[in-house]
């Protein structure tokens, strides 16, 4: 059994027991991962493809270490110019061991839902700005100017928006 899975951006074919080479995960060493973003699943002949992922198909990993990769060099050099550049990089690199492939029954992960941003404010808080127009910036009273529906703000300095505002 093997699968197709998207790890940290990129695909990998797993099988169980396998080690891999990853992107840096965030999770410490020792930490059990799963990964939900499985593409095709092959069960001894059996091959499932999603669209664009499983639904319910799920791939744990358990992670061994962190480590960083070989240098890769990388050299520019523009003929006759007397132009070169060499830098060398090493990319940062998780080794996880594939633990389990499960064709069904894994829960889809929910990211956390925001709470909506108010845009009204209360009234209060609008008659106690509106005695304090002075002290705020062009911008921000052209913004208020255009919440009010007021037509012709842009071309307004500070003290006739002021003024537009206060009417």
């Amino acid at each position: 059994m093997y699968a197709i899975v998207e790890i940290a951006g990129q695909q990998f074919k797993v099988a169980k027991d396998q080690k891999v080479y990853v992107h840096r995960l965030q999770e410490e060493e020792g930490a059990k991962v799963s990964f939900d973003k499985v593409l095709l699943l092959d069960n001894e002949g059996a091959v499932t493809v999603g669209a664009p992922a499983i639904e319910g198909a799920e791939v744990t990993a358990k992670i061994l270490g962190h480590l960083k990769g070989d240098k890769v060099i990388v050299f520019k050099k523009k003929r006759r110019k007397g132009f070169r550049k060499k830098n060398g990089h090493r990319q940062y690199l998780t080794e996880i061991q594939i633990e389990g492939i499960a064709a069904s029954g894994a829960k889809k992960k929910v990211a956390a839902k925001k709470a909506p941003a108010k845009t009204e404010e209360p009234k209060a808080e609008v008659a106690e700005a509106s005695k304090d127009l002075s002290s705020m910036t062009v911008a921000e009273l052209k913004a208020l100017a255009k919440e009010q529906g007021i037509s012709g703000y842009t071309s307004l300095k500070k003290a006739e928006l002021i003024e537009a505002l206060t009417k």
